[in-house]
């Protein structure tokens, strides 16, 4: 039988998409290969369990390393039976409606500061996105007429928003709050919303600027640290806010975790004093539901695809992490129209998980090196000389790639099949942490080795700020926007230890909130735009 391969398969040609189509089908029990040109009848053959000796002997899995992975908490049956009555066909009419009564809202909210207020809770709840021209226009105006005013809150939440859109404004915003030795004025002390908002602004510095955001972060810190431990003069809400802001700033938080807290504390303060007020609040929770019915039928189409892939059942080593490496897809991207994405995403973390422990846990030198090279000629006939368990790998991978590749091509008649046959190599295997590479080069105390890895992401964080208000940056919004929201997801997985290798706590926690659990609208809520 002939095999359909990338040397074969002309990807530039005009008419790649009329002559040939490649579908290369796994299944936990036999291959299927099926090429098929335009104008002929397609030839298939099967490839039995007993030709390809697919399954791994007992004998050879006895001597292999293992992690101890503990099995998904999340099972198919319980993935199927996710639901919700929250679905655009019976509450699409009543989620127009609210965006409709909040872009009003945005249009005739005409004092500066009170409107920087309203853009910031509708980032925070999750909905901007319904209102991102409005919300430019907006935003277009401060950038013309940026504030002259002694209210810090006032000026670092103005800092803050237009640094986030790509704005350029310099942090020269703050000389107003510091005297003259340059320290920030004592004046502000008991501005207990202005300090927190300064905090929060501090995080969207750039390299090379003055140090006015690093010691706007030094004296919020100091000050916040300070206040939390005097739970007396402050508020319970506020005393909230101030930990979860020290814990992890704003401008750090994966959006969808971000709007489920602040739709929560949003609920439960006095934000909620009027018509407005509501109208957002109900817009921000029906919303969060009609979307988590979007991200439960993604999980069962994913659900479905895994199961049929049959990871689980020959590559007992690996981790069986389909929700959670789901979380990774919804944090880059949880918007609706980003559901080809988020699956795709998905796809692709889910097999470079068992790629990844193949390398770090079980797989040989030899049987690694192998394998590098069959993925740098990227030819099905290259998993000939793989082991049994690694041609699971990669024609998973294989099979993936090219179904993504022809799917670009078609869709946007671009060939980014030759970028993955150029990359030199693979780089993976048991690797020691960046906090102990700290310690052990440095001789220095874990505690120590931390923080020179927080100043190393903040000064990475720096750079990637910069990149958004670069006006010579000619990467799409979409695409930085992706980056940012990867690292922040990054720190929400890691931030309470491996999020993924272990997924159970704050990870399980995590995902029940996310997408097992609605948001509960009250009558009062209900009635807003009655």
């Amino acid at each position: 039988m002939e095999l359909a391969t990338s040397s074969s398969l002309n990807f530039s040609s005009p008419n790649f998409v009329q002559l040939y189509k490649t579908r290369i089908l796994f299944s936990s029990r036999s291959y299927w290969i099926e090429a098929s040109k335009h104008g002929g009848r397609g030839r298939q053959s099967r490839l039995s369990q007993a030709s390809l000796n697919i399954f791994v002997s007992k004998a050879s899995l006895a001597q292999r390393r293992s992690a101890n992975y503990h099995p998904s908490i999340w099972n198919h049956e319980l993935i199927e039976s996710l639901s919700t009555p929250y679905q655009y066909e019976l509450y699409g009419n009543r989620s127009e409606e609210l965006k409709e009564e909040a872009r009003k809202l945005l249009a005739s909210t005409n004092e500066s500061c009170e409107r920087l207020k309203l853009i910031d809770s509708m980032q925070r709840l999750g909905v901007a996105y319904h209102f991102e021209e409005e919300i430019k226009e907006a935003l277009n105006l401060h950038r013309k007429d940026v504030m002259i005013t002694r209210d810090l809150h006032a000026t670092a939440l103005q800092f803050r928003l237009l640094r986030e859109h790509g704005h350029s404004i310099g942090s020269d915003v703050f000389d107003k709050f510091r005297d003259r030795d340059g320290r920030f004025s004592d004046n502000i002390i008991g501005d207990i919303t202005g300090i927190l908002s300064l905090y929060e602004a501090s995080f969207l510095g750039i390299q090379g600027e003055d140090p006015v955001l690093e010691e706007a972060r030094s004296f919020s810190t100091i000050y916040l640290n300070k206040l939390s431990g005097n739970k007396l003069e402050i508020s319970e809400i506020v005393s909230e806010q101030v930990q979860q802001s020290l814990e992890i700033p704003l401008h750090w938080r994966m959006p969808r975790v971000e709007a489920l807290n602040f739709i929560n504390l949003y609920t439960t303060t006095d934000l909620v004093d009027d018509h407005n007020s509501l109208v957002l609040l109900e817009l921000a929770k029906l919303d969060y539901n009609l979307v988590q019915s979007i991200h439960q039928q993604e999980l069962k189409e994913l659900s479905r695809w895994w199961s049929q892939l049959g990871f689980k059942e020959n590559l007992s080593f690996s981790r069986d992490r389909l929700m959670e490496n789901y979380l990774w897809a919804m944090g880059i991207n949880f918007e609706p129209q980003f559901s080809k994405c988020r699956i795709g995403l998905t796809k692709f973390v889910c097999i470079l998980t068992a790629i990844d422990d193949m390398y770090d846990v079980y797989g040989s030198p030899d049987e690694l090196e192998l394998f590098t090279n069959a993925v740098k000629r990227w030819d099905v006939r290259a998993m000939e000389d793989l082991p049994d368990y690694m041609k699971i790998c990669y024609f998973a991978m294989f099979n993936f790639a090219n179904d993504l590749a022809f799917d670009v091509l078609t869709h946007h008649g671009l060939n980014v099949i030759s970028e993955i046959r150029t990359q030199d190599e693979i780089k993976r295997g048991d690797v020691a942490k960046a906090i102990q590479c700290y310690m052990n080069e440095e001789g220095i105390s874990e505690e120590e080795a931390r923080d020179r890895i927080k100043g190393l992401i903040s000064n990475s964080w720096k750079k990637v700020n910069e990149i958004k208000i670069k006006k010579s940056n000619d990467l799409p919004k979409s695409m930085v926007k992706m980056c940012l929201n990867m690292a922040r997801t990054a720190q929400c997985i890691f931030e309470h230890g491996d999020g993924i290798g272990t997924s159970v706590g704050v990870t399980r926690d995590r995902l029940v909130s996310l997408i097992l659990k609605a948001v509960p609208i009250n009558n009062q809520e209900k009635s807003s735009c009655t």
